[in-house]
């Protein structure tokens, strides 16, 4: 399989199709150290520059396949999204401009999933429309790079065109099995229907309060108070209950005696009649385990008071000492982790540059970034070449 490549970046495609021994017979290119790239790794593969400029290119041998991520800045939702009017959004038609010179078998577009939207769906639409006009049955999909074994989350759409039947390109980006509609039969109706909170977290005993019947005693079955707002607000075992619209984990001022209960460090706030026990109680809006002190002014663990606006929630030292760390940095991705999160091989972007043995680390992360995702181009290629194989 022969291809051409614009838009090239640093050749996500040519990583990910080499193994399937497809040829790249030239790529576009203009950026400078994407360029520097493409001729360090590829030396025998011509960089044919400026995509608008694809009728004065002389390319020996037959196209099979034209394959580009065309600029996406017009279509980001971070952009200003002015789509096919902003020049980079109308090299999306030089794309198509360049397939329809060339009539490639197979053809394959990406972009950000703001092309979706972009100018109310019309510029993709535009898009779609000219491969129809130029006689190319497509599929189109958003795929997701963390499924396809990087450590990022990466959505991006991609299009797959044939020249004269979009049955192909269905095949390519969609799984036949997942469409066979034999879904497989569900487990047996359930007899009784869930219709009130009680009958769906738990069983709970009910006391009719003033002709409407309320849960006013504790969990007897595999239910949770904490998930059931409207309980008796004191019940005959002494212990206060859930009273109000808002569960009591979510709630102030426990332990008051028609207050919420609410169970912290495995003491239950309001269990004897007695009042709170073992630790303090909240007054204000916010718990007392999200602020900087309770009515005690303790750290529970220790005696040591809370000092800072911040509550020790997290200890050091194996929990022996609660502390906060103050002022710290978060460290940037090397550009090698960049590589690996787009499934390029360590160091492949780390050429020599200019007057350096070495590449800075700016170039390299701007051209990570704007590069596809190379299991994602991999697992697309392999599925045209099964469907080649076939043929």
């Amino acid at each position: 399989m022969n291809y051409l490549s614009v838009c090239s970046g640093i050749e996500a495609a040519t990583v990910a199709w080499h193994p399937l021994g497809w040829k790249p017979l030239a790529f576009s290119e203009i950026e400078p150290f994407p360029s520097a790239v493409l001729a360090h790794h590829y030396p025998g593969t011509p960089n044919v520059g400026d995509m608008t400029k694809y009728k004065e290119w002389n390319l020996d041998g037959t196209i099979n396949l034209l394959v580009g991520g065309t600029p996406c800045q017009s279509f980001s939702v971070a952009g200003l999204r002015k789509g096919i009017a902003d020049p980079r959004g109308n090299l999306a038609l030089t794309y198509v401009g360049i397939l329809d010179h060339f009539r490639p078998k197979w053809c394959l577009w990406e972009n950000v999933p703001g092309v979706l939207s972009s100018n109310g769906g019309r510029d993709f639409g535009s898009f779609l429309g000219a491969l129809v006009e130029l006689g190319y049955g497509f599929s189109y999909r958003v795929l997701d790079a963390q499924n396809f074994g990087v450590a990022q989350r990466r959505r991006r759409v991609f299009v797959v065109g044939h020249l004269g039947d979009w049955k192909p390109s269905a095949e390519v980006l969609f799984e036949p099995q997942s469409l066979s509609g034999n879904t497989k039969q569900s487990r047996e109706k359930a007899k009784n229907t869930s219709t009130f909170v009680e009958s769906s977290f738990g069983n709970f005993r009910t006391d009719d309060v003033g002709g409407t019947t309320k849960a006013s005693g504790g969990v007897m079955g595999g239910g949770s108070e904490t998930l059931v707002a409207l309980f008796e607000p004191r019940s005959s075992d002494g212990v206060p209950r859930i009273h109000g619209d808002i569960c009591p984990t979510l709630n102030t001022m426990q332990g008051g005696q028609r207050q919420p209960c609410i169970a912290i460090q495995g003491n239950l706030i309001g269990r004897e009649k007695g009042g709170p026990q073992g630790i303090g109680v909240s007054e204000g809006e916010t718990m007392y385990t999200l602020t900087k002190t309770d009515v005690h002014g303790v750290v529970h663990g220790t005696q040591d008071p809370i000092t800072s606006d911040i509550a020790h929630t997290l200890g050091r030292n194996g929990g022996r000492e609660n502390a906060l760390v103050r002022n710290m940095s978060v460290r940037r991705l090397t550009p090698i982790e960049c590589e690996r999160l787009q499934g390029f091989p360590d160091n492949y972007s780390n050429i020599p540059w200019r007057k350096s043995s070495e590449s800075p680390d700016g170039p390299r992360y701007k051209a990570l970034g704007n590069s596809m995702a190379v299991p994602v181009m991999r697992w697309i290629g392999e599925r045209i070449q099964a469907w080649e194989n076939r043929q």
